[in-house]
């Protein structure tokens, strides 16, 4: 996967002159970034305040909205264990893969109408009753309006309203929890049955080793035991058994199983000499292991493994199914909330009438700094403040966190690909 930067710019004469300067800047000369014109519609303006309202709760809603992406990703990724190398084709959007989806985006009319204001359709997107706090802002428009403390106080003043995640991506969330830890627990209880039967003939499962005619059962005074004997000790075993306690029957071992260190041998004695074979088979290296023949115990673990491999199997078809039809809703919101961001920055920084290009750039990795760099020179007069705060970027000023954040003369957001922690 990758990532791309979602900018914006005002509009020269027109904006197609926009969208050819910043060709002409990063590719026709260069190979800096492959780049997309990004299609946001026509939206309603409103006015300064819930704009600027709306500019901090989209910034909370794309952190949540992001954070339930790559969680349902990754666990996508989790599911399909043996598969992984198939879950980037099971991670789509619209149906169609995450690159194509970001770089062909169209506004979805049908679900965001954009006859709807910008407060509504980011109510629908987030499926939220986020009420929005109208708090009177004394200032004239600027088109700096990023540099002016009072816009700074004002977005203070709106942050501590903008706190509920989104209804519908939230419940994908909720749903995720539920969802994982019904098929984590059964996938761990599985596990847990499966590594009884494997492993080692000291601590693995015997039931599905031994049989019924290897022991003697039903006996008073005889006992049929389970020894596990290393193959080098087979000879040393054959020589020695029946003199390791009293009581031991003769010719009564045989060899049950074998792995690749050790064997499995079976022994009858009489009852009372348990203790002392124990105690000199141990000595010798040989380890009596603690089984007893019970057939309901052994049929019931049995039945126990099928039913949960059974079960395993009719979660995980409509589990699958489930994440990627959440996915596609998640991240389509993500992006959708990512054009709303763009839009209202825009207008933000660069005043009314709306005129600006809304541009996707996938950065050559080998190119990002020279890149950067680029737009910086194509863009810094769009903002003088932009360069004292990129210069000084560890500069605390009280609830911007300027040193946690990127800022550019530009409008600028970063959309992430990279949605697993595999490669």
């Amino acid at each position: 996967m990758t990532e791309f930067w979602l900018i914006s710019a005002p509009g020269e004469k027109t904006c197609q002159q926009t969208w050819d300067k910043l060709m002409m800047a990063t590719t026709r000369t260069n190979n800096l970034s492959t780049n997309n014109k990004f299609n946001i519609p026509d939206l309603k303006v409103g006015t300064l305040d819930v704009l600027v309202g709306l500019s901090d709760e989209l910034a909370k809603l794309d952190s949540f909205v992001e954070s339930v992406v790559k969680k349902v990703a990754q666990y996508m990724a989790d599911v399909l264990e043996d598969s992984r190398d198939k879950v980037q084709e099971n991670l789509l959007a619209n149906g169609v893969d995450l690159i194509t989806y970001i770089t062909r985006f169209q506004w979805d009319m049908a679900k965001y109408p954009i006859k709807q204001s910008l407060k509504n359709i980011s109510e629908i997107v987030s499926k939220a009753s986020l009420a929005l706090q109208h708090v009177s802002l004394r200032h004239e428009w600027s088109l700096r309006l990023r540099s002016s403390p009072h816009y700074h106080k004002q977005r203070l003043r709106h942050q501590a309203a903008y706190s509920e995640p989104p209804h519908q991506v939230s419940q994908i969330d909720n749903d995720l929890k539920a969802r994982a830890s019904a098929y984590n627990n059964l996938k761990g209880n599985l596990q847990n049955l499966e590594r009884k039967n494997a492993g080692s003939l000291l601590t693995r499962s015997l039931a599905d080793i031994v049989k019924k005619e290897d022991f003697v059962l039903d006996s008073e005074y005889l006992i049929t035991l389970l020894v596990v004997v290393p193959k080098p000790s087979y000879a040393d075993w054959q020589k020695t058994y029946e003199t390791l306690a009293e009581m031991v029957v003769p010719r009564s071992t045989n060899l049950l199983f074998e792995d690749q260190d050790s064997g499995l041998f079976s022994v009858t004695l009489f009852r009372k000499a348990i203790d002392d074979f124990r105690h000199k088979a141990r000595e010798n290296k040989f380890i009596v292991r603690d089984f007893q023949y019970n057939e309901e115990e052994m049929k019931a673990d049995k039945e126990e493994m099928t039913r949960l491999s059974t079960d395993k199997k009719k979660q995980f078809g409509p589990l699958v199914r489930w994440l990627k039809v959440n996915f596609s809703e998640a991240f389509i919101a993500w992006i959708h909330i990512k054009a709303l961001r763009v839009f209202v920055e825009s207008v933000l920084r660069y005043g009314l009438p709306v005129n600006f290009q809304a541009m996707l750039l996938q950065p050559n990795k080998k190119n990002m700094k020279k890149l950067r760099e680029v737009l910086y020179d194509l863009y810094k007069h769009l903002d003088s403040s932009a360069a004292a705060i990129i210069d000084q970027s560890a500069m605390d000023i009280p609830g911007l966190n300027l040193s946690q954040q990127e800022y550019y003369p530009y409008v600028y957001y970063k959309i992430d690909c990279n949605l697993l922690d595999f490669k």
